[in-house]
This record gives structure tokens, sequence and C-alpha cells, in this order.
């Protein structure tokens, strides 16, 4: 593919069998060739991604000081404030270069319980608890909001990719239905000074779960992904839609009959630079710590063994966390 597609998913919730057979078919397609799609008819409230989008934006102007008081707290707990240049998200895929320019909020499971399932040895700190700001005012009630319906809406586009691998409609639901997901909105400010060499916004990565769903905003210094012929493509960017996109737990789950991809957030133009402050809301699907991921029944034949050993969703992801991490800075 030249470009990333656009497609309309409402039906997979409203169309009659064969239009649902043809999106599913079309998602497989998009999967086995680029990994990544921008997504309408997703259903979700405009009014509650904006008020993330919003209160995010107040969080983020605080004082470095204020947002401090929750940083995150260890390499292996996704929880809390990240500052400027704490990461390296290159650093996944066993390259290296300067911190990457963004800081970031992020949160977990928002509805674990004190049953032993999210407390036993096994879970970790998957259910680690969420860190919440003192200031502004009303972000906890928003943030938790919105991660439920994202929730609920990866455990649909999961239905929706089972369809497209030849599987029953809900056959990751037992694998996705108590989930360490995490939702992390990510600031990039307008540089105020000329990058290193070798430093984007966010260094060429691949995401390491199943699926990630991305709100992003139209400024200078955007998301771009790496083609099959080894060229960078934008992401376009449209009102009201989604961008997803196909992690490494999902490909390997697939027999790399999907590609997980690798993508950057480049740095502006230098004459650009004053208009590029830049968002973005991300919810990353992370199927049950306990979920085992072997390949698929329909992803293997003789001709096409099984290439990875079976793992652990818990496991995996916390060896691609603690590998990004740098020293926070001062």
């Amino acid at each position: 593919m030249a470009a990333v597609p656009v497609i309309d998913i409402s039906p997979h919730r409203s169309g009659d069998a064969a239009t649902r057979q043809a999106l599913a078919a079309e998602v497989d397609r998009i999967c086995r060739e680029i990994g990544f799609m921008v997504i309408s008819g997703h259903g979700i409230d405009p009014d509650l991604i904006a008020a993330v989008e919003d209160i995010s934006r107040t969080f983020f102007d605080l004082p470095l000081e204020e947002k401090m008081r929750i940083v995150r707290p260890a390499p292996d707990v996704t929880r809390g404030y990240m500052p400027m240049k704490a990461e390296v998200l290159v650093r996944s895929r066993g390259g290296n270069a300067p911190g990457d320019l963004n800081e970031s909020l992020m949160i977990g499971p928002v509805d674990a319980d004190g049953s032993p399932y999210f407390t036993t040895p096994e879970a970790g700190r998957h259910f680690a608890t969420n860190l919440w700001p003192e200031r502004p005012e009303g972000l906890r009630e928003i943030y938790e909001r919105y991660y439920r319906v994202m929730d609920a809406l990866g455990i649909d586009l999961m239905r929706l990719f089972a369809l497209a691998l030849g599987l029953p409609e809900k056959y990751f639901d037992s694998s996705v239905d108590r989930s360490i997901s995490r939702l992390r909105v990510r600031n990039y400010p307008a540089p105020e000074e000329t990058p290193i060499p070798g430093q984007l916004r966010a260094s060429a990565h691949s995401d390491y779960g199943s699926l990630t769903i991305l709100k992003t905003e139209d400024r200078p210094g955007g998301l771009q992904v790496l083609g099959k012929a080894g060229e960078w493509l934008d992401v376009p960017h449209l009102p009201g839609c989604f961008v997803v996109n196909i992690g490494d737990m999902l490909a390997r789950w697939t027999n790399d009959r999907w590609v997980s991809t690798l993508h950057r957030v480049v740095n502006p133009p230098a004459d650009r630079v004053a208009a590029s402050r830049r968002q973005s809301v991300v919810f990353f699907q992370n199927p049950n710590y306990d979920a085992l991921v072997a390949c698929l029944p329909s992803c293997t034949d003789a001709a096409n063994p099984p290439k990875y050993a079976p793992t652990t969703s818990g496991g995996h992801l916390r060896e691609k966390f603690v590998a990004t991490q740098l020293a926070y800075a001062d």
C-alpha cells in the first residue's frame, strides 16, 4: 500500500452477513500489507474525546515540579507522569537515540477489584494503582470514562479481527476481558531548541500489545508509518476518526500473517515550529496478563509452521517496558 487506508467499521455492528464478511476481508488485507488503518464509524462520543484532550492540555501546562509529584515510580510500572526525554522507544527494537521529545501521562485498568486474579504474584505490577494529579479537577473522572469506552471498542475490534482471521467472532474475548491495557496521553511541545541529531518526537518503534487506538491532531511534525518499499508515509488526520494499528503481540499470534509496522513521530519543519504543539490520546490494548499467545489455528499449515514459541502477554510486555526507559530528566 502506498498510503494508510481509511475504512468505515460501522457495518461490523449493523451490516448483514455479506457486508460484515466483506469488511473483515478488507481488514485482513490491510493487516497483511501495512497493519495501520484510519477508522470511522466507531461510535465514540466526540464530546468525550474533546474533554480528554482539553483537560490533558491543562495538566501538561502545569509547572514541571507539580507534574513530577506523580512521576512514574519504576520502569515496569506504567503509571503516572513521564517527563521530556525520559524514554527512547527505538530501544524496544534494539536501537538507541537521544531521549524522545515528548512528555506523557499514563493510567491502567480502572475497574480492577481485590479478587485474586488482580492481586496474586502472577499479576505482577500490571494492576498497579493509578496515580492521579491534584489538578486539574475532574481529570480522573474523564480519564476513567474514556478508558472504559476504549476498552469496549478494543474488544469490538478484536471481534472484527477474529472474523478477518477466519475465527469465531468471540475467539479473543477470554483473552481481553481482564486486560492490562493502558491509556496514555502524550504531549509534544513546540521545540524551544534544535533537536540533537537522531532525536525525534517519538523514535521509530512498533507497539507491543494486540492493538492501538489513537486520536491525534493535525499539527506540523506528525505520525509516519514505514511502508514496505522503505519509505515513510504520513498518516492522514481525518476529523472524528481514530488511527488503529496492530502490535507485536497480534503479529506473533498470527504467525506474522499480519504485520506490526514501524512508526515514528517526526520533528516539525523549522519554519513551522510555532504551530507545532501536538497531543495524542492513545489506548494500548494489551491482553490479560496470563493470555497464552501461541500461533492461531487459522495461521499455520504444512507450509507455514509456527515461528514462535508460546508466551504470555504479561511477560512479553514487561520486557518491552523496561527496555525503553532512561533516567528521568531533572
